[in-house]
């Protein structure tokens, strides 16, 4: 039987070369994604050899457009855009604003249309949520002043591109219609934003009733499996009925369900469920802009390529640097944001996309993008590490760096130095959390139950829905502020909890109860501080009891009592002899 090859070699043929250029790109300490760009101009037509299939991967693509939009909208909390809008909105703007005219003078320079400098200019004018965010945590500034106002300022630009997907189809669809005039674009225009209220509305408040209410029937159910196709079909779903019923982008279908479904009690979760998903096809993103990228053009087009370049590393990140100091911030934090957002990504080259399809731009302005992304995203994290040695070189010099309302304004408040996050809200978990809080402690609990969830929420505690092995839901739990992990019931995934959660805060203290004797080694091998076993602990319990029926008093009891199970070996711990200790110790003091 014959059988087309096609998409599968597509798929696997794309992915096992962004592998390779990838673990390449991380060898020499770039950013993944200039290998999965390299990856699709090794894959694409204008290349020897393998050739994947354009037309199916601009279709997986697509689909990486999608979940990375929802993901954005898991993401976007309004808060936190308030918590820095004074440098974050006027920054945006006016960066934003800045790129578009410079874009708008390269087109010129190169004999385009207003309009097409115009896209060219917005296009170029945002930065890639992803490249900023590795950044930041690979130089440990995502929780700092500078990364939640590149943060702020991201969501702004995200906002921005946003509309401008809705914005550019619907006027050229609407010239292209017929609708020549001004008036008639203009009730092209009207009727569509009809459409996008109609969509919003239904969204925002019939999705925010219906959506909560699927999750949360299939949580109960348990099925992991179950819950992750659950977050994609809503995803994907809205997508699609909002470019089918109402017109709209799938783009903004996609965010606008990720905004629901981030309101949600299954924020954490859903993230965390779908990022295996959306990372696999935005790679086969970038692979497929990497795929329409001429190597042969970069003759013809480096004069445009330089052009490019000379906006995103120098004219926005010196609009960028303009506006935060003329809102009286700090050098360093002047520094860390422009130099942040020196680069193009994701949404620089759906821009160009839309740019293309309605023939607005050039095909000499994708490549330009292309390479200029390329070197942009390569020189980002080698210039971002360059920030410290630059502020030292300016303190030495006392240059700039006072600060009239500054830093410390702009910042948020410290995290506690109190702060346990606590793994499973069962019986154990109660008992400690009420102990822990009545000494002062804040305890933020992950559970996977979804009905103590919501009872939790309703009592107005901190909690967390989703599997505390993944990434997304310690970090979601504040695991790099805390000052300790316990994991109070015996969970199969301890050992990768742990890892994690050492990963992403180093110096934690790991306190897990494990049901085995047998665990305890391997859990401390693994890297927690202390292992409770229940066998063990019941034996020292009843051991302890039966001595004090016995007659022994404290003195006796501080004695290493051994408990033998199959020849292994249980000395009592060394807190409860402490506790011994002090409290005979207290007596001896008040007699």
């Amino acid at each position: 039987m014959d059988h087309d090859f096609s998409l599968i070699l597509t798929f696997v043929g794309g992915l096992a070369a962004a592998l390779l250029f990838g673990l390449i790109a991380r060898k020499l300490h770039l950013s993944p994604l200039v290998g999965y760009l390299l990856a699709g101009v090794v894959v694409g037509p204008y290349s020897p050899g393998f050739v994947a299939d354009s037309h199916t991967v601009e279709q997986f693509a697509e689909l990486g457009v999608i979940l990375l939009m929802f993901g954005v909208g898991l993401h976007f909390h309004l808060k936190d855009l308030i918590a820095v809008q004074k440098v974050a909105v006027p920054g945006a703007v006016v960066q934003i604003s800045v790129a578009t005219v410079l874009g708008v003078l390269v087109g010129w320079m190169f004999g385009w249309s207003a309009i097409s400098g115009l896209v060219f200019g917005m296009a170029i004018s945002v930065a890639s949520t992803v490249v900023l965010t590795r950044v930041l945590e690979d130089n440990q500034n995502l929780h700092t002043p500078g990364g939640h106002v590149a943060l702020g300022w991201l969501v702004v630009e995200d906002l921005f591109t946003i509309l401008l997907l809705v914005l550019i189809p619907a006027v050229m669809e609407a010239r292209q219609s017929g609708a020549g005039d001004w008036g008639g674009i203009l009730s092209e225009l009207g009727w569509m934003f009809v459409k996008l209220a109609l969509l919003v509305a239904l969204t925002l408040f019939a999705g925010k009733k219906v959506i909560p209410l699927v999750l949360r029937y299939v949580a109960r159910t348990g099925a992991r499996d179950l819950f992750t196709l659950a977050v994609l079909v809503i995803a994907l779903g809205v997508a699609v009925c909002s470019a089918e019923f109402f017109g709209a982008s799938m783009v903004l279908g996609a965010f606008l369900a990720g905004m629901v479904v981030g309101q949600s009690d299954f924020c954490a979760r859903a993230a965390a469920e779908a990022m295996l998903m959306r990372d696999a096809f935005a790679v086969l993103f970038f692979v497929s802009v990497g795929m329409m990228f001429d190597p042969m053009s970069v003759g013809d087009c480096w004069p445009l390529a330089l052009a490019t370049l000379g906006v995103v590393m120098i004219g926005k990140p010196l609009a960028a640097y303009v506006v935060v100091r003329c809102l009286r911030r700090p050098v360093p934090l002047a520094l860390s944001v422009s130099v942040a957002l020196a680069q193009v990504g994701e949404f620089s080259f759906i821009l160009a996309g839309i740019g293309l399809m309605y023939n607005i731009l050039p095909p000499d302005a994708n490549q330009a993008i292309i390479l200029a992304a390329v070197v942009s995203i390569s020189l980002n994290p080698i210039l971002y590490r360059q920030i410290g040695p630059a502020v030292k070189w300016l303190q030495k010099r006392g240059i700039g760096l006072a600060d009239p309302g500054g830093v410390n304004s702009m910042a948020l408040p410290a995290p506690d130095a109190r702060r346990v996050v606590l793994v499973g809200f069962g019986p154990t978990g109660r008992i400690l959390k009420r102990i822990l809080n009545d000494n002062g402690v804040e305890v933020i609990i992950v559970e996977m139950n979804i009905d103590t969830v919501t009872a939790i929420r309703e009592q107005g505690g901190d909690i967390v829905y989703g599997d505390a092995s993944q990434r997304e839901i310690l970090r979601h739990a504040g695991i790099e502020y805390a000052e300790s992990l316990i994991l109070s019931a015996s969970i199969p995934d301890a050992k990768e909890i742990v890892g994690v959660a050492l990963e992403l805060n180093p110096h934690i203290d790991v306190m897990i109860h494990t049901k085995y004797m047998r665990d305890v080694d391997i859990l401390k091998e693994a890297g927690a501080s202390q292992v409770f076993s229940s066998e063990s602990e019941v034996a020292l319990s009843m051991a302890e009891y039966f001595l004090r029926e016995g007659g022994a008093d404290d003195e006796q009891m501080l004695m290493d009592y051994i408990i033998r199970d199959d020849c292994e070996l249980c000395y009592l711990d060394t807190y409860l002899k402490e506790t011994f200790r002090n409290k005979h110790t207290n007596a001896a003091n008040e007699q």
